[in-house]
């Protein structure tokens, strides 16, 4: 079974998880000064494979390029989301009052099935939130990170360049629902949730609701 260590980082402090098995370890979404991820690893000796991004909002990936020096770890992303590395709201900083996003090397994952960790990884286009919006299913744990897809009782945002509300509904509907009820969803902010307490009781998905 895979561990997971969250690891608030950031301005806004957005939940990025480090995912264990053994000696050997992935990350999902360093988004803030990584010294305290790193401390981590290197107490418990663990090996840092790979760097995964769900997207390319700033708040996901202000930590990619020095915990890439550090680890010399590999990101993985979706090109569908680079336009937003020339963005206020990707590369952070101007009118947002944020730090900018230093500049980083990553290689493109497509949708499909991966392995991390010796582990199946399902490698979901969840697009809404951004164009190249990913989620990442461990069917073999029962995890999901969704990045700012699905919240605890919310969805993501879609008034940034190019989302959509019904593209992220559907995404959520067609990618995330579809999966067992019992599978833990590791969200970018908030709280844990499970793919049933969402499909029950998530305000945006019940009768009645204008969308």
């Amino acid at each position: 079974m895979l561990e997971v260590q969250c690891f608030p980082l950031g301005p806004l402090q957005t939940n990025c998880f480090l995912v264990s098995y053994n000696t050997r370890a992935i990350v999902v979404d360093p988004g803030g000064d990584p010294k305290e991820l790193v401390d981590f690893i290197k107490k418990n000796n663990l090996t840092l494979e790979r760097i995964l991004n769900t997207h390319f909002h700033f708040d996901h990936i202000l930590g990619n390029t020095p915990l890439q020096k550090a680890s010399g770890a590999v990101i993985l992303a979706s090109k569908e989301d680079d336009f937003l590395l020339q963005s206020q709201v990707g590369a952070g900083g101007g009118t947002f009052g944020f730090p900018k996003v230093e500049p980083f090397s990553y290689e493109d994952i497509s949708p499909g099935e991966q392995e991390f960790l010796g582990q199946t990884c399902r490698v979901l286009s969840t697009p809404g939130h951004t164009p190249g919006s990913l989620s990442f299913h461990f069917p073999d744990s029962g995890m999901l990170f969704s990045g700012d897809v699905l919240f605890q009782r919310s969805i993501g945002r879609t008034d940034f360049p190019r989302g959509d509300t019904q593209t992220l509904l559907t995404s959520i509907k067609e990618k995330i629902f579809t999966l067992p009820g019992e599978t833990r969803v590791f969200s970018g902010h908030g709280p844990e949730t499970s793919v049933g307490d969402e499909k029950q009781f998530n305000p945006f998905f019940q009768k009645g609701f204008p969308f």
